[in-house]
């Protein structure tokens, strides 16, 4: 009976578990600078799980204060059911990022987004992140974590807890 209540009291602690890592390479970022949405390149099963991460890290930096905040065009959306192409579709962003003259670009991509198969079916969610001077070419930000939750959560509430955690590492001032 103690090792049932062990295990069970593990299982708990395990069940909102949640792992990130994350690093600035240069200087304070620039909140009002202008500012594009790149590609969240899709590396899961879930279809449009990279445009529903896009979705949610465009709402937390506006909430953060980065207002002059553009989307690169669907017509460059990786996330399609269709030959991905994904280094094409982040090259072609990133030139269209330039034209427009924004000076930073934040891109990343999602290798988990998913319910866990089992009894309670936890929501998991895997996002790497980066920010890139788009002037230097440089990574000046990145990001990645996974986190999971508990059963009665949403897959969309864990993953905002998830970017926001990231994005608050950010030296975004």
């Amino acid at each position: 009976m103690r090792i049932f209540i062990v295990l069970l009291l593990a299982a708990f602690a395990a069940a909102g578990c949640s792992t990130t890592d994350s690093g600035n390479t240069g200087p304070a970022i620039e909140r009002s600078a202008k500012w594009v949405m790149l590609p969240v390149l899709n590396h899961t099963e879930v279809p449009q799980a990279g445009l529903r991460v896009e979705a949610i890290t465009e709402a937390l930096l506006r909430s953060y204060g980065v207002v002059d905040l553009t989307r690169y065009p669907a017509t460059l959306s990786p996330d399609t059911l269709f030959e991905p192409a994904e280094r094409k579709v982040m090259v072609e962003a990133e030139k269209w990022a330039k034209i427009q003259g924004a000076r930073y670009g934040i891109y990343g991509a999602v290798d988990e987004w998913r319910y866990k198969v089992g009894i309670d079916g936890e929501p998991a969610v895997g996002v790497a992140l980066h920010i890139m001077d788009l002037q230097s070419n440089a990574i000046v930000w990145s990001g990645v974590g996974g986190k999971s939750g508990w059963s009665r959560e949403s897959l969309s509430g864990v993953a905002q807890k998830l970017i926001r955690g990231l994005l608050a590492t950010a030296p975004v001032r």
